[in-house]
């Protein structure tokens, strides 16, 4: 392994002890699982690959086969172009955008393969290192749409019975993304994208995604109701204090998670650092201590300590957010590690895919109380789970 952690990490980590130079906050691991580097989705709504192909990495390296770093690019293109199919096959009621789920990446790996990130990086094709798909989605958008949403009476096909707009969708994609590898040569060895995979010792079925609603009976599954899960893939549906159960679990026996989370809350901040207000559940936030925190410059909060109080929230305060949209699937990241700040509030320890942005370049602290009033989903290796919650699942 060249890097098992973030770089900003590599000379914090000797005494055990994170502390951040010019703010309150200090951490103290409690677990800490191996993770592959930082990475950066730049302008581009890829933040579902690049958090499920971190996930991916870290069991790899769990599984000991060693470090990987896999193109996003490989996946993303191959998913759009299944996003777009289905969008024309429902007439425009499936959305086509930018965004997708962690299932994208299982069903995606199995389907299509896997590639290295040097066979297919990032806006290669014009000179860039980091994605910005503004104009990809300007062109690709208006495509789907004049398709799917047009009052056609039949669509054109070519003489070799292929639809004509697939071909066109896949070329656009070809253009702005760069063509996907047939095969390839990794490490001495020639492999296709499937073959490659299949060379990993991987299994799509181990990986489980795990929710906590009401709207739907606990011990079932259902498809979250949210734009990004247009291939309707299923979550089991936990009670909110056994899904924590599985958070704890998971990180303390060695695994990680990938980890759907609202990121538009005030308290998840810019520096790196994610908490919730103690009375977050109430219209008026004047005049507590977590609520003036909130409200300070990130460069005052930077001087000022934090609040010891959060909101832990019940499961009718979550099934609340979820209905009512102040909960919404914002963002994907990776779970890797438990800490402690000197108060004793216990966070979960995060990999971004912003870049080595923020305190902690690229990682952030996220409190117990935060994850669980703002977790959309997660998505773990199925032995993570504890054993008892398994047998309920029927696992």
């Amino acid at each position: 392994m060249k890097k098992i952690f973030g770089l900003a990490l590599g000379l914090m980590m000797a005494s055990g002890v994170m502390a951040q130079e010019a703010s309150s906050l200090e951490f103290t691991v409690v677990k800490e699982n191996p993770i592959t580097s930082i990475k950066n989705q730049n302008q581009a709504g890829t933040c579902w690959c690049y958090s499920s192909l971190a996930f991916i990495e870290s069991e790899l390296l769990r599984m000991g086969k060693g470090e990987y770093d896999f193109s996003e690019m490989f996946i993303v293109h191959n998913t759009y172009l299944d996003r777009a199919e289905k969008a024309v096959r429902t007439h425009g009621d499936v959305s086509f955008a930018q965004g997708g789920s962690f299932y994208d990446v299982i069903y995606g790996m199995e389907a299509f393969g896997l590639v290295p990130e040097a066979e297919m990086r990032p806006d290669v094709m014009y000179g860039k290192d980091l994605s910005v798909h503004n104009e990809l989605s300007a062109v690709s958008d208006a495509v789907v749409a004049a398709i799917a949403k047009g009052k056609h009476r039949s669509l054109q096909v070519s003489p070799d019975g292929e639809m004509l707009w697939k071909k066109s969708i896949e070329a656009i994609h070809d253009i702005y993304l760069g063509e996907r590898p047939e095969s390839f040569t990794y490490e001495g060895v020639e492999y296709t994208p499937k073959s490659f995979y299949e060379s990993l010792g991987l299994n799509a079925d181990d990986y489980i995604s795990l929710t906590s609603y009401t709207h739907h009976p606990f011990y079932t599954t259902f498809a979250l109701e949210i734009p990004d899960n247009w291939r309707w893939a299923h979550s089991y549906n936990l009670p909110i204090d056994e899904l924590m159960e599985v958070f704890d679990n998971a990180i303390m026996e060695g695994y990680t998670i990938a980890w759907g989370s609202d990121v538009s809350e005030k308290g998840f901040t810019r520096m790196g650092t994610a908490v919730l207000p103690d009375d977050a559940a109430s219209a008026d936030l004047q005049g507590s201590d977590m609520a003036k925190w909130l409200n300070l410059s990130e460069e005052e909060k930077k001087n000022t300590p934090m609040p010891t109080s959060q909101k832990w929230c019940t499961q009718e305060e979550r099934q609340l957010g979820y209905d009512n949209w102040e909960t919404t699937d914002d963002h994907g990241m990776q779970i890797y590690g438990i800490a402690k700040d000197q108060n004793g509030v216990e966070y979960y320890m995060v990999k971004n895919s912003w870049g080595e942005a923020g305190t902690y370049k690229g990682l952030w602290y996220a409190s117990k109380a935060f994850v669980r009033y703002k977790t959309m989903n997660i998505v773990v290796h199925k032995n993570a789970i504890p054993k008892e919650i398994r047998k309920k699942l029927g696992l």
